[in-house]
């Protein structure tokens, strides 16, 4: 078992957004991603096979998507979608994301 604490261990930084490994292995990624209101992950993809969710921790935004659609992303929500699929996240506020990559990359 492992516990970490990423409330502790991933501070925000006011120049960009900031990036913590939690968890990598042969089955899945877990990273925490903070964001200082305005700061925004672009949209982007990656070209393998698998999946990601998006759990918004803390904070508010937006999920992007291609074509420039967007979806609110708040406190409880997940988006999950293949990984190969446009995805990014802006934040309005003070925004913590845990991201899970499966297969990891």
């Amino acid at each position: 078992m492992k516990k970490v604490e990423i409330f502790k261990d991933n501070r925000f930084n006011d120049l960009h957004m900031s990036r913590y490994l939690v968890h990598d292995s042969p089955y899945f990624k877990i990273l925490n991603f903070n964001f200082r209101a305005g700061q925004e992950l672009p949209i982007h993809s990656h070209d393998i096979e698998g999946q990601l969710s998006i759990a918004v921790l803390s904070g508010e935004g937006e999920f992007l998507a291609k074509d420039g659609a967007t979806l609110p992303a708040n406190p409880g929500d997940v988006l999950i979608s293949d990984i190969s699929e446009p995805h990014g996240v802006r934040a309005f506020t003070d925004l913590r994301v845990l991201v899970t990559i499966a297969p990891p990359i």
